[in-house]
């Protein structure tokens, strides 16, 4: 397997502190702010343009796609993100959250907090502006057609000459992200807890990170 470059590319690629978006499902529990719901999500939908945090102790991801894209408020404002899908994955020690804006309240969610019953989510699609962690990836093409993107679901690829880049697995470790969006098919909390933060204080609520 060889590169956009030409250069030999290994199978198993370690980057210490991924800096750049990539595949979150935690990102999936967005949704759960507001739907509270754990099954089918449409592809597309106008997003509020509010950011929520995850993290996560690890993410174990099986079939990955990246690409850049955008996202699209109400009013018709676009939102660049890093579009990233994933077909399946277990979460531990899954965290959520998301402030609510010019009140010193927040909502947390998290969930797989046992070892043995992880959080678990199906054909995610996920809008990402910041990520960071420790990720390996297994047989990773770097800068393919975001076009012919497929191992990270049927909805996850971009258009035709965009950069992509797509692996057969994804650990990351120490996850930390905020997103925009997310789509999912299934997404399973297992220990779920919700819960509403308020600092009388008028400072900061609780958030994951």
């Amino acid at each position: 397997m060889k590169d956009a470059q030409g250069d030999p590319a290994y199978g198993r690629t370690n980057w210490r502190r991924f800096a750049v978006a990539a595949v979150v499902p935690a990102a999936a529990a967005g949704a759960l702010v507001f739907g509270m719901a754990n099954g089918a999500f449409a592809a597309s939908f106008a997003v509020s343009g509010q950011t929520f945090k995850i993290s996560a102790d690890k993410l174990d991801g099986t079939g990955f796609a990246q690409y850049g894209s955008f996202v699209e408020k109400k009013d018709g404002t676009k939102i660049p993100v890093a579009m990233s899908g994933i077909t399946s994955a277990k979460l531990y020690n899954l965290c959520q959250s998301v402030k609510t804006p010019g009140l010193p309240i927040s909502l947390t969610i998290r969930a797989g907090r046992d070892d043995a019953k992880p959080a678990a989510a199906t054909n995610l699609l996920i809008g990402v502006s910041e990520l960071s962690g420790d990720a390996e990836f297994t047989d990773i093409n770097i800068g393919q057609d975001a076009s012919t993107l497929g191992l990270g679901g049927k909805d996850a690829k971009g258009a035709e000459g965009m950069f992509g880049q797509e692996a057969k697995h994804v650990t990351i470790t120490g996850l930390r992200q905020t997103a925009v969006s997310t789509t999912a098919g299934t997404f399973t909390l297992n220990g779920l807890n919700l819960k509403v933060n308020f600092d009388p204080s008028g400072g900061k609520p609780a958030e994951c990170y």
